[in-house]
């Protein structure tokens, strides 16, 4: 299966650099100033006429991540999950008004959570009702506007969990997103299997994919290259999953290098 071309995660500052990059080929972009509470809870009506300004001429797709800080969608008690449903819901007021057709938001999933499964035989079931019942809302709001859901891994360390969850409530705008850089993160550091078994349990449902290269030891958002990833490897478990993901590169600084990345990647046959 041909991968579609590589976007990139960008905020406003980043995309003045890679705009005649990005415009030019009309990749996909996702954008990222909208996660911290300083800004979706705050009056961000100036920050989105800045965007829809920069993005006269962009004609690929485009997406946004949703806001994370202290948001966990699986919250047992019903108080912490309206805050988080009304977050979640201004993260959709920004993408529809950004034509924006999907946002990430973060697993609920924990390592604690895979070590203490059979030690609380409730604990899994309570997740995966309280995930439900959080998403109902958003999920019945992200059709109207024609906007996915992709609900990517954090502290994840057995990748069934949110292919399970996505499977369970089966809806038309929820799909698994993979961070690659996570999924190496918890191999690395909590014995998780590696990223390519990450792809394999969720390729069924995966529909969006954030590319970063790590060490295995943090978090690091280095360019693919940069790190321990096995890159070849990952590329042929995309192109094995059913459906196109949506494949974003998520670095952290020196956006300037990512035409760079890029071709290498193009060179070696991995990505377009």
């Amino acid at each position: 299966m041909t991968l579609p071309r590589l976007g990139a995660a960008v905020t406003l500052d980043s995309f003045d650099i890679l705009r005649d990059w990005i415009c030019e080929s009309d990749r996909t972009i996702e954008i990222q100033d909208f996660v911290h509470p300083s800004v979706i809870g705050a009056d961000h009506s100036g920050l989105i006429a800045q965007w829809r300004e920069r993005l006269e001429g962009h004609r690929g797709l485009r997406g946004i991540h949703g806001p994370f800080f202290s948001l966990d969608i699986a919250a047992p008690d019903p108080a912490i999950r309206a805050v988080v449903q009304e977050r979640l819901m201004a993260g959709l007021d920004v993408a529809g008004a950004l034509g924006a057709t999907h946002m990430v938001i973060h697993s609920p999933f924990t390592f604690w959570h895979t070590l203490n499964y059979a030690n609380y035989a409730f604990l899994r079931g309570v997740l995966f009702e309280g995930a439900a019942e959080c998403l109902a809302p958003v999920l019945a709001r992200a059709a109207e506007i024609d906007c996915t859901v992709m609900l990517e891994n954090i502290d994840d360390t057995d990748p069934r969990d949110r292919t399970e969850l996505v499977a369970m409530i089966e809806h038309p705008n929820l799909m698994v997103s993979l961070d690659t850089g996570h999924a190496e993160l918890a191999h690395g550091r909590y014995g998780a299997p590696p990223v390519v078994d990450f792809i394999a349990a969720s390729a069924a449902r995966l529909g969006h994919v954030h590319l970063q290269d790590a060490d295995g030891y943090a978090d690091r958002h280095w360019h693919p290259g940069d790190g321990v990833i096995p890159w070849r490897p990952v590329f042929s478990a995309l192109r094995a999953c059913p459906q196109n993901p949506r494949l974003i590169l998520e670095v952290q600084g020196d956006h300037a290098r990512l035409p760079e990345t890029v071709s290498r990647l193009e060179q070696r046959g991995l990505a377009c």
